[in-house]
């Protein structure tokens, strides 16, 4: 069945400072438990939560620049580069730098509170 998204949901951010997701297909806009797709709208200072997510997670940086840190290290994710954090992995992400960061991040299977894992 085609699904035609005329606007996202506004999604509540987990973190240290208030963070917009715009999600287009997910659990919430669309009922999708397959995939989620939203925006992300960080500002500068943020910092989520230590997360062990079952899902795989793609982002794509848009604009500014994403800190993503894993047991592996901390990695800088700028504007036009993308990371793939598969299911399983430690994981924190932070917007550590001046300007804050907008991306895109995809979420198989959709991002839900049950399989997130938070510390």
């Amino acid at each position: 069945m085609i699904q035609h998204i005329t606007s996202p949901s506004l999604i509540a951010a987990a973190g240290n400072k208030p963070k917009k997701i715009e999600e287009f297909f997910g659990r919430v806009n669309s009922q999708t438990i397959e995939v989620s797709i939203a925006r992300m709208t960080s500002p500068d200072g943020w910092v989520e939560p230590v997360q062990t997510p079952e899902f795989n997670e793609y982002t794509v940086v848009l604009e500014g620049c994403l800190q993503v840190r894993t047991a592996e290290g901390i990695l800088d994710v700028r504007a036009g580069e993308a990371i793939l954090i598969p299911g399983g992995t430690w994981v924190q992400y932070s917007t550590p730098h001046e300007g804050g960061a907008k991306y895109m991040a995809v979420c198989l299977p959709a991002f839900s509170m049950e399989t997130v894992h938070r510390e």
